[in-house]
Formats: structure tokens, sequence, C-alpha cells
């Protein structure tokens, strides 16, 4: 394994073991431009071919449906992997007491869970604050709400529909603009995504149609008709979007997610529009903007009216909405259409373009299990993303019965046989998306204060801060609408990219990101919080004008390690416990025979206690910045 030998050091110190295992994960990675990469880039093909060995249960593929019902929660190792899938981490606790139930209980049971509710989360911090436009806390209140709800939120499993959702209907507050300014808009955004998560994604895509802070980023709120006299024309931005990202991409598809064989017989598909598809849907989505007028949103910028109007979807101005006839994709719809008859036309007739399912179901499959999907595991989801139902293994069926159910489809996704014992398991998994791994943390240590406007660190994680921490990947922060990654990522100048798979997460993965994602998890796994600067805080305090004790940073996301601080005096058993908590199992011996060396170097002091939550820390830190964590098998 890659890991054999790379960290055979007696020193103390997570900041070591980080700068060991970073030339490491540079190698495994697989990265561009590395020469030694083009003989270590196998993560995604010899670790992922190798953990065959390592898990202690194989599935046979044809079951019962009650052998099936139980799998998923068979053993401590398999339950904890598909907690990993399902939510934003396992926890110790979830583990024991899911062993050996039913997943069909627990899907039912989480489908039922109530909401998290992110309106009222950014109505709890609007309350606290004496102004609201321009203050820090209110500009970051959408993402302290993200981490409360996918941190303690019961609704688990919406939550990360919530989050794979994000990345397709991608609104973003990077720009500095109204979004960061007016977080309503992206709170109702938010908000949206979980109300219509388990819901159908044709009326999801309504109500993203209508919403104020879709329609700004994507520059259709206050989009006007045609005006022959002066040639002005609508705006494009939402309709070449809306075709490309979210419902049915560029070209045309197989139900399996392959590309449709065009008249020659060869598999390079024809585009599914033109420019002239794109002009005409535009009409449609003119006339639509918030109920306040322009001056009312520049003379009184935090006018309840004002304020509300973001949180709510906007209204159609028929003098704004075009009259003339709209031709998209076969379509006609006919002059002197309303504006809300229109949208409803046309987004009945992108959904029943049939490359929609395989493009969408391809791109949740990514977000949820593996970055390189089968075309069998494509094509069994997409048939449950058309039919709108699916059999849970206990007879009971979700789904309302119409195209692009997403419970159905979840469902469908998470208990796919490819996913229980994959088909080919040298290309599946997929490299942990950031953002997972420090929810993972939180959620498996029990960080007790989920105080995120008392931590700094959370602040922005979209870029390398000048501590040099960062995730480059920062919730409803992406820098543009093609999210993060691109769903069709095929990295060059690896094995990966040489088998022509996905790997959409790898894009942000640089040798800049790498180190900075060391330094960010090995900072909250040592429990630095306790030791934040004061100072900061106190200025945070008066430029929000927040009346609060800034002592309160220093108990922030500080990890429960009272458990694993009982397993500091025997190290194999500590990382037993953190490589079924963590890993699933997923660490060869001889990663963990070289973590065992490290921290073996952090001396027992007797009648102290520093030294087991220093070993703690630092076993925790080795083991999120190896290579068998870092991919999801």
């Amino acid at each position: 394994m890659l890991i054999r030998g790379a960290v055979h050091t007696h020193e103390r110190g997570a900041n070591l073991a980080s700068a060991v295992l970073l030339s490491v994960l540079i190698l495994a990675l697989g990265l561009p431009n590395s020469a030694s990469a083009q003989s270590a880039d196998s993560l995604f093909t010899s670790l992922l071919q190798s953990v065959q060995g390592i898990r202690d249960r194989t599935i046979d593929d044809n079951l019962s449906d009650p052998e099936v019902d139980a799998l998923p929660f068979s053993s401590e190792v398999s339950t904890s992997r598909f907690l990993a899938q399902a939510t934003f981490g396992a926890t110790r606790s979830d583990v024991s007491s899911l062993v050996g139930t039913s997943v069909s209980d627990w899907l039912l049971e989480q489908f039922r869970e109530s909401p998290s509710d992110y309106l009222a989360t950014l109505d709890s911090y609007q309350a606290q604050l004496p102004f609201l436009i321009l203050n820090p806390w209110n500009r970051q209140a959408t993402t302290f709400a993200f981490w409360h709800h996918s941190i303690a939120g019961k609704d688990q499993l919406r939550q990360r529909m919530v989050y794979a959702l994000s990345q397709i209907l991608v609104i973003s507050n990077a720009g500095d603009d109204a979004l960061t300014d007016y977080p309503e808009a992206l709170a109702y955004h938010q908000s949206l995504l979980t109300g219509f998560g388990f819901g159908n994604y044709r009326n999801l895509l309504e109500a993203i149609t209508y919403s104020p802070g879709m329609g700004y980023y994507l520059t259709y709120m206050g989009n006007q008709k045609e005006d022959p006299e002066t040639g002005r024309q609508p705006d494009e931005n939402y309709a070449r979007e809306i075709l490309q990202l979210f419902t049915m991409g560029l070209v045309e598809l197989n139900d399996d997610g392959t590309l449709v064989a065009n008249v020659n017989g060869n598999d390079s598909s024809g585009e599914l529009y033109d420019n002239d598809d794109i002009t005409g849907l535009a009409k449609v989505f003119t006339g639509l903007d918030r109920n306040v007028t322009r001056a009312q949103s520049k003379n009184n910028p935090e006018a309840p009216e004002v304020l509300r109007s973001w949180r709510e979807p906007m209204v159609a101005y028929p003098a704004k909405h075009s009259q003339s006839a709209k031709t998209f994709l076969g379509l006609t719809i006919p002059e002197n259409t309303s504006a809300e008859d229109s949208i409803t036309l046309a987004l009945d007739h992108l959904m029943a373009v049939p490359s929609v399912g395989p493009f969408l179901s391809r791109q949740l499959i990514q977000r949820f299990t593996t970055s390189n999907p089968s075309a069998a595991y494509v094509a069994r989801v997409t048939k449950v993303f058309n039919d709108g139902r699916y059999t849970l293994p206990n007879g009971i069926v979700v789904g309302g019965g119409l195209r692009g159910d997403l419970k159905a489809t979840i469902a469908a996704i998470l208990l796919d046989r490819e996913n229980l014992e994959p088909e080919a398991p040298n290309t599946f998994g997929k490299l942990r998306e950031p953002v997972l791994r420090f929810t993972q943390w939180a959620r498996a240590f029990n960080a007790g204060t989920i105080t995120p406007e008392y931590t700094l660190e959370l602040y922005d994680l979209s870029s390398v801060s000048s501590y040099g921490q960062g995730l480059a990947q920062h919730p409803f922060r992406a820098p543009s609408v093609f999210n993060f990654y691109r769903p069709g990522y095929v990295p060059p100048g690896t094995n990966s990219g040489a088998a022509e798979m996905t790997v959409p997460e790898l894009q942000i993965v640089t040798a800049e990101t790498i180190p900075a994602y060391m330094n960010f998890i090995t900072f909250f796994a040592m429990a630095n919080t306790q030791h934040a600067d004061l100072s900061t805080y106190r200025e945070i305090g008066g430029l929000t004008g927040v009346n609060f004790d800034p002592e309160l940073a220093r108990t922030s996301f500080l990890p429960d390690y009272s458990y694993e601080k009982t397993l500091a005096d025997d190290l194999p058993e500590l990382f037993s416990h953190l490589n079924l908590l963590l890993a699933s199992n997923a660490m060869s011996q001889e990663a963990v025979d070289s973590f065992i060396d490290v921290v073996a170097g952090v001396p027992v002091e007797a009648g102290e206690d520093d030294w087991r939550a220093t070993r703690v820390g630092l076993a925790v830190a080795l083991v999120m910045t190896s290579a068998d964590y870092l991919v999801a098998y």
C-alpha cells in the first residue's frame, strides 16, 4: 500500500504527521504534472481493488428481499459505510444501535422526519442583530444554518439530498453581491431544496424558477420581453442553464447515461438543442420580478417588505412578459399565453425529454455513492426516476408514481446492488468531498457546541486562508453555476483518466488544497478552537453589534473524545475504533501500523490527561488525511 513506511517516526505533533502525509497524498491522488504521479496515481484502481480484501463481508447478487433489507445494517462495518453515504457522518451510537435492523424502516423514518427550517434559523440570527446590511453575521447566516442542520439535524438523509441538489441547481453567495447582502434569498433557496427534497423534481424546478435567488443569480429577475424598436432581446441566461445544467445536458443520452449513437452508428451523440431553442425558451422567463419596486429596494433596503421579497416567489408582471409565440425543442407556445402558463408548459415539456432521467440520475449517484457508476447502475436508477416509484425490500412502495420522484430515486441509489456489492470494485467509490469530511468529524466526535458564528475558520472555506487552511469547497458558495467540479470530469495524467473514469472531486485537488485540508482538519482534530484569539472575536462583536461573550469561541466545535481517550494507551484498539467509525474498516494494516508508530511517539505521562487528548487528536488527524480514508468505497 502507498502508506507503508511513509510515516515511520517517533516525533510528536500533528503538523509533522501532516507534512509527512502530504507527499503520500500528492502521489496517491494522481495530480497532473507530477512525475511521480504517473506511477502512484492508482488511488482509484489498486486501492479500490484491494479494499475487497479488507472488508469483512461480501454480498450475493441473488438475494431475497428480506436479506437485502438486512444487508446495509448487517454489521458494524456495513452500517458505518451506509451511514457515510446516506448521512453527514456516522455516530458511534448510530453504528451500535442500527446493527441488525431494517434499512427499509430506517429510510421510512428518515422520509417522515420533520424538515430542518433554514428560514427560521436565519430569523433567529437576525433577531440578535441591530442592523442587517453589511453585517458580518447576517452575510454568513446561511452558512451558519447549513452547519447546524447538516451536523445536528435529525433529517440527515433529507439534508444530504439538499446538499446534492445544491450542486445541481446551483446558486452561490460567492460574488459579494445581493445574494451576500440579502441572505433571505439563499435561505429561501435552501428551504425549497429541503421542502422538495423528497418530492418531485418537476415541482422543485418550478419553485426554483420563481425563486428570487435563482432569478438574481442567473439574471432573469426583471427580464423583459423583446422590443423590436430598440432591439432589446430577453436575457437568455436561465434558458441556457435550465437546459444544460438543470434538466437534460448538451447531448442526447440513453437511459444508461451513454451517448445515443448517431446516424453513422458511432457514439458521437447529437446536440439536444441549438441557439434558436434557447432564444425561444428565453421568452418564457420574461416578466418575473420581486414584488417591490427598485425605488423601494434602494431607498429602504431593510424595510420588511423588501426583505420579505427575497424570501418568497417572484411574481409575473404581464406588461413585461413576451406575448409572442415561443418555439423551442419542437414545442410552440401560442402567442398571448401568460407567464404562468408559459412556464408550466415549458417545464412540462423539458421534463418529458428522455435525457432528463439519466442526466440527473447519474449526478445524484455521484453525490451519494460512486463517482463512476456503471451504465447498468444508471439505467436502473433512471427507470425508477422515470417511473416515480420504488419498492423497498420490506415491500412498501415509496414515490408518488410521477416522473422525477426524488424519494424513490434516492432509495434506488442507496439500495442498488452495485452499491451493496460493486460489480467492478476497482472502479467503484468516490473521493470524499471536503465538506463531508468535516461534518463526519463533527458528528463522529459529537462536537457539542455547534456555533459557527464563533468559529472564524468556517467563515470562508472556498479558498486557502492566510493560515494555510481551507477545503476548496464551501456550501452554497460554488465559484460558478457549474458547481465546484464538473460531473463529467476525467482527471488527466492519471490511471483513472486513462481508464476514462469520471472523478469530479479530483478537479479541486491540487498541490495547494491538499495541505490546506490537512491543516484545516488537524486544527479541529487537535481541538485548537480552545485556543481562539479572543481579540479577534471582540472585534467581530464590535462589527456585528452583538452582545456576546468572546470566551464562547473557545468552546465552539470542541470534540468529545471521552471514549477515545480511554483507548489512548491501547493504540491498536484506538485505531481499530477509528478505522470502523471513520473509514468503515477500509484502512490497511500497513497504514494502521505506520500510524501507531507515530502516535506512540507521544509519551505517556502519569497523573496527566493531556497526553491522552494529544494521542487521540493526532490519531484522528492521521486517519482523516490518509489515502485509505479519503476514498469512500
